[in-house]
């Protein structure tokens, strides 16, 4: 089956096994924030209607602050989805992978349609099968002479994957 932008069928693609987990962190936090907010009021005898509505709206866009994206991969596509829109490149047509460093670190990928992704590296490191489907894309966008930026933020990235594994296989093993 065919996407809109001719990617296949989402239902064979490699998906961020965390997600769940971090949306109901992000629903926690935001929680906790409106509990201590209201018992704040409460107990010093100010609590409004009003003043419900507020804590309510702050603890909202604590929650749309911290709702991560849903990062998924399939053959020569990669997508981020939001709240309110997904973003896709074709991984076998990119032209630029930059890695942004910052409070929150971020990689940044375009491909030749104009398709911009950003996504924590982070994604990528906990779950290999999205780094195998975005580095498959990646080689062949090179091999193409597609990719004119960003071999050695991947390079550097697969080294992390690549340590990570192998950590945690060394862990499972009781070798660490």
């Amino acid at each position: 089956m065919a996407h809109r932008d001719g990617a296949r069928d989402p239902g064979d693609a490699a998906h961020d096994q965390r997600w769940v987990r971090d949306v109901r962190d992000a629903v926690r936090c935001a929680g906790v924030l409106l509990v201590l907010l209201l018992l704040l009021d409460w107990g010093s005898d100010r609590l409004t209607p009003w003043r419900g509505v507020l804590w309510a709206a702050v603890a909202l866009l604590l929650f749309l602050t911290l709702y991560p994206a849903r990062v998924c991969a399939g053959d020569g596509w990669l997508a981020s989805r939001r709240l309110l829109r997904e973003r896709r490149v074709h991984t076998d047509l990119l032209v630029s992978v930059r890695c942004m460093d910052g409070v929150a670190p971020r990689l940044v990928l375009r491909d030749a349609f104009g398709g911009r992704v950003e996504i924590d590296p982070d994604v990528l490191v906990r779950n290999p099968q999205l780094w195998f489907r975005l580095e498959a894309g990646a080689e062949k966008a090179a091999a193409g002479g597609i990719l004119l930026c960003g071999t050695t933020a991947l390079r550097c990235l697969s080294r992390r994957v690549d340590r990570e594994a192998a950590q945690a296989v060394f862990k499972a093993s009781g070798l660490d």
